[in-house]
């Protein structure tokens, strides 16, 4: 249970990182590049004036807010459940807006807390964001709902983990089920085939292969691996996969959490930091790294410049209609079990929303087949799709991966979940450390910090 001052550090936290993040923008944005600016879209003609109890059917209003571009997998799915579900509810109008990950991720607080929050809204899953909202008391429990339309039958148990919160720490977990993830995702490494086999080289099936396969690029004067070192998060995904080589389930579950006490000078992200800055000095990523946005290290892949990139599925969306001049495909980092992943992104909704109802429909349909079948379709990992309807060989062999590390066990959340505000301490420690302006011993104190003075607050 919380002491009083803990409630009060949840507080506090919450409201310095809004304050913090409204006057400058994080450059986080796990999401595709293909994400657009904001946008409105009304589905229907008219729209109602929103009130404090259910409208009348002829003018209720559903408000549905996400961050998926057009062209993912998930946007294709949602957006068609959206015109699938205008026509099965013609006196309902349908506005949606499109956000980015940024502004949901910079604002959401203010937002679930307003008079204007949409019905329907999707928030990144994890202690720093769903665990911090059902703390405050912004979301909606819906533990009822979900065993009243069978979500919690479609919903793994590995899955259902990052969408259960306990409502007094926020840790993910247990507790009620504030809210439902339609899809999987994980982080794989993407591979220009045709590169590999020009200088020679098979897909490798342990580490030593990896970094085999690395240097030998390097020897040929090409950087191996793609890495958006500008942005503070994609770093952190590869710091992560490699302490996974070292870690076990007790070693994310104390982590992650919180279920024991963390050395983090241990061997697990010793190895991690001493590896990855190791990978720096030998060349795997290039002088520029931290020079490079995200958006750019993906798109100079698809043209062809980097021969890996590692990054998370909710790009092969992307990649599977852009890669057009060369072979491709996917492996996940060898010859370890855990993998970074979870289930994807949540659908909230709001405590104060007023047409819950429609809401738990819209939700309910984006979990059907035939929305799932799209995202399959379009590159996505469903959680409830007819597979058998899966055509491309790339979506296939995404799929299979997912559903051999989910079959394993092998799902280890990602790395900025524990503590709010953590991905900006991890993320630019990192930063410093590939940067050469801190050692491994001073980032992993840096990180150890935030970490250690949550989880006093536990106690």
């Amino acid at each position: 249970m919380f002491a009083k001052k803990s409630k009060m550090l949840f507080m506090l936290m919450a409201a310095g990182m809004i304050m913090g993040l409204v006057a400058c923008q994080s450059a986080t944005t796990p999401v595709p590049a293909t994400e657009g600016p904001a946008a409105t879209q009304a589905v229907a003609a008219t729209q109602a004036p929103a009130t404090n109890t259910p409208q009348p059917a002829a003018k209720r209003v559903l408000k549905i807010w996400h961050y998926e571009g057009a062209d993912s997998a998930m946007g294709q799915s949602w957006n068609g459940a959206m015109t699938d579900y205008q026509a099965a509810h013609p006196d309902v109008t349908i506005q949606f807006e499109l956000k980015t990950f940024d502004q949901i991720q910079q604002t959401a607080s203010m937002v679930l807390n307003s008079a204007d929050a949409p019905d329907v809204l999707e928030i990144n899953k994890g202690n720093s964001t769903a665990g911090l909202y059902a703390t405050q008391g912004l979301l909606t429990d819906l533990t009822a709902e979900a065993t009243k339309m069978g979500w919690d039958k479609l919903l793994p148990p590995s899955i259902q983990t990052t969408c259960r919160y306990d409502a007094t720490t926020g840790i993910m977990g247990s507790g009620p089920l504030w809210g439902v993830t339609t899809y999987g995702e994980f982080v794989m490494v993407y591979y220009n085939q045709d590169m590999f086999d020009k200088q020679g080289i098979a897909v490798p099936t342990n580490y030593d292969e990896f970094t085999a396969a690395a240097d030998k690029f390097v020897k040929a004067g090409i950087t191996p691996i793609a890495l958006g070192g500008l942005d503070k998060w994609p770093v952190t995904q590869n710091f992560y996969e490699l302490a996974l080589y070292k870690a076990d389930r007790s070693f994310v579950n104390t982590y992650e959490l919180f279920q024991g006490t963390l050395d983090f000078h241990g061997p697990v992200f010793t190895y991690a930091a001493t590896e990855l800055l190791s990978q720096v000095k030998k060349g795997y990523y290039g002088k520029n790294a931290t020079g490079t946005s995200y958006n750019d290290a993906n798109a100079a892949f698809t043209q062809g410049t980097y021969p890996m990139d590692l990054t998370g599925s909710w790009m092969f969306g992307t990649f599977l209609t852009s890669i057009k001049d060369f072979k491709w495909g996917i492996f996940v980092m060898p010859g370890k079990t855990l993998n970074t992943g979870s289930g994807g992104n949540l659908w909230v909704v709001p405590a104060g929303a007023k047409n819950k109802d429609l809401a738990y429909d819209f939700i309910d349909l984006t979990l059907q087949a035939k929305a799932q079948t799209v995202m399959a379709n379009a590159g996505g990992i469903p959680l409830s799709a007819d597979l058998t309807q899966i055509t491309d060989p790339h979506v296939k062999a995404l799929n299979e991966a997912f559903s051999t590390i989910v079959k394993n066990d092998g799902l280890a959340f990602y790395p900025d979940w524990p503590v709010v505000g953590y991905m900006d301490t991890l993320g630019g420690a990192l930063q410093e450390l590939i940067g050469g302006t801190k050692t491994p011993t001073q980032f992993l104190d840096t990180i150890a910090s935030p970490w250690n003075d949550f989880k006093a607050t536990l106690k």
